[in-house]
């Protein structure tokens, strides 16, 4: 396994092009905050449990092959806010290597 690359747009409209490994078991939401891309206390709230819909992001390539969504994370973001038909809850989004390109965007805050 080796780094991929992964686009994350940030709350303020700014684009960063990320590696991410896909051999440390991390998530999408883990990612954005090693990076530093959401002021701390924004993103994870619940620790990736899918209870708070905070790490909530657009995938922006629909191409790209991601897991289908489990029921914990249906549930979570039928009650979100922001939540859009391409919405998916980045703590749930394990890094893998099909996900080379993916590209997101981080929904609102609230």
């Amino acid at each position: 396994m080796s780094d991929i690359k992964i686009t994350i747009i940030d709350r303020e409209g700014v684009s960063h092009e990320v590696d991410a490994p896909t051999d440390m078991n991390m998530n999408i939401m883990e990612l954005v905050r090693a990076y530093e891309l959401a002021p701390e206390g924004t993103i994870g709230v619940c620790g990736g449990m899918a209870m708070c819909a905070s790490c909530q992001c657009y995938i922006l390539t629909p191409e790209t092959d991601l897991p289908e969504m489990n029921p914990d994370e249906d549930a979570m973001l039928a009650e979100a806010f922001n939540v859009k038909d391409n919405s998916r809850l980045g703590c749930q989004l394990h890094l893998s290597e099909e996900m080379n390109g993916l590209k997101i965007e981080l929904a609102p805050e609230y």
